[in-house]
């Protein structure tokens, strides 16, 4: 809003000191995060007393996890602080005119919902299981065919596939500002089903080659293709965040490293000058994704304040969900999907230590009569936090002794930093 009020005001003429600093990126940037961490910090602590009095704590199950009995009546839901103190940053820096503003911002509002409505069926149902895992899929799903159909219907999500820089002109500009047709040559403004992919020297990767047939079915196969897989992306980064969300901080803090390469890609992608040095996708307006995640981050860090070791409170379902499905929107938007198994490596491993652990658990229970597990625990953050033996032989071992959640999380965080720089390296390396 504060950026359209400036713009109004430039439009009709008003001059005043700073009026023109809303025309740069970096600047509403750090406006947008410094106002998440803000609001994030000064709301928490009311929010968190209002769950308190209504008492919306954590339902606990014994595990035999170290201090897992202790977070027995945390508030919980304080996702609710994260979606309203992104909103803040958001709504009052970013263009809200840009489609890729309003699709993360409905991608929030919507898996924000979802999760809120699963927090609200353990809590107030005293339904421990809370929403089905079939109804949280369909609502994935649903959201996961809305970007993607948006993504193919928009006029406004357009790919510039070559974009040549006049040399013959001294570039005055500022690699921020708005460039001018009169500087820069830009050519073939398509609808494209091209996204990065890492290690290759054209560094692209087409879904229209996974199509089984040509012609004008090819044009509406390459598509669907498409589309099914902005919904996989989607559905599995909600997911995953979700799985991740298990030990003080370690979602929040996780979802922040990840936040900052996907702003960081954002100002690349939607910059036509760093992209062409880089030979990247230039994706014009994306860079408006970088506000948001500037938002994202900052949003994640205030919430931090209260959900680091001992926690005084957790996100919930509300928080995970709509992080991991901000996560994924915003990859989807940029093109970058397919490198979010190595960004979010942290999160794919959660998820797949649960996937593999029900699958051979299954396997091995109906080959031999007696389940066998793959780690003691899973997620695998429980793996190294589990200090009860389980029932069954189990592939490894828990660590003896135990390590402290805290600890746990921290060397999580670290993991996740190098998988940011490999991930961001990788924009050079091919």
């Amino acid at each position: 809003m504060i950026y359209h009020l400036f713009r109004y005001l430039d439009s009709i003429g008003v001059d005043f000191p700073g009026i023109g600093l809303m025309n740069y990126l970096s600047f509403r940037a750090m406006l947008a995060a410094v106002t998440a961490v803000l609001v994030s910090m000064l709301a928490g602590k009311r929010i968190i007393r209002r769950l308190q009095l209504l008492q919306i704590g954590e339902t606990v199950r014994d595990l035999g996890l170290e201090g897992q009995i202790q977070k027995k009546g945390t508030p919980t839901m304080g996702g609710i602080i994260i979606i309203v103190s992104i909103l803040s940053g958001v709504l009052l820096f970013c263009d809200l005119t840009n489609i890729y503003v309003q699709l993360l911002v409905v991608s929030t509002l919507w898996c924000g919902g979802l999760g809120f409505a699963d927090d609200y069926i353990k809590v107030f149902k005293h339904n421990k299981e809370g929403m089905s895992e079939r109804g949280k899929l369909i609502g994935q799903v649903l959201l996961g065919l809305l970007v993607g159909l948006t993504v193919w219907m928009s006029p406004d999500i357009v790919v510039r596939e070559k974009v040549a820089v006049d040399t013959s002109v001294e570039h005055t500009l500022e690699t921020e500002t708005t460039v001018t047709s009169g500087r820069y040559v830009e050519e073939d403004v398509v609808k494209s089903t091209k996204t990065t992919i890492p290690f290759v020297k054209n560094h692209e990767f087409d879904y229209r080659w996974l199509s089984p047939v040509k012609g004008v079915w090819g044009w509406y196969a390459k598509w669907a293709i498409y589309v099914l897989m902005i919904v996989l992306v989607i559905t599995a980064c909600s997911n995953g965040t979700n799985l991740t969300d298990g030990l003080d901080g370690l979602a929040a803090g996780t979802s922040a490293i990840v936040g900052v390469v996907l702003g960081v890609m954002a100002w690349l992608g939607g910059n036509l000058i760093d992209s062409n040095f880089l030979n990247i996708m230039y994706i014009p307006g994306s860079g408006e994704i970088a506000i948001f995640m500037s938002a994202f981050v900052g949003a994640l860090i205030g919430f931090l304040w209260y959900n680091s070791f001992p926690a005084q409170v957790f996100m919930g379902d509300t928080g995970s969900l709509a992080i991991g499905g901000i996560i994924g929107v915003s990859a989807v938007l940029m093109r970058k999907e397919l490198l979010i198994p190595l960004l979010c490596g942290v999160f794919f491993a959660e998820s797949l230590s649960v996937l593999l652990q029900r699958f051979y658990f299954k396997f091995t229970k109906k080959k031999k009569g007696v389940g066998t597990r793959i780690w003691s625990m899973t997620p695998l953050h429980h793996h190294y936090q589990d200090k009860k033996a389980p029932d069954g032989p189990v592939i490894f071992k828990k660590p003896v002794p135990a390590q402290h959640e805290a600890k746990i999380t921290v060397r999580f965080w670290i993991v996740g930093i190098i998988l940011a720089v490999s991930t961001l390296a990788l924009l050079k390396i091919r």
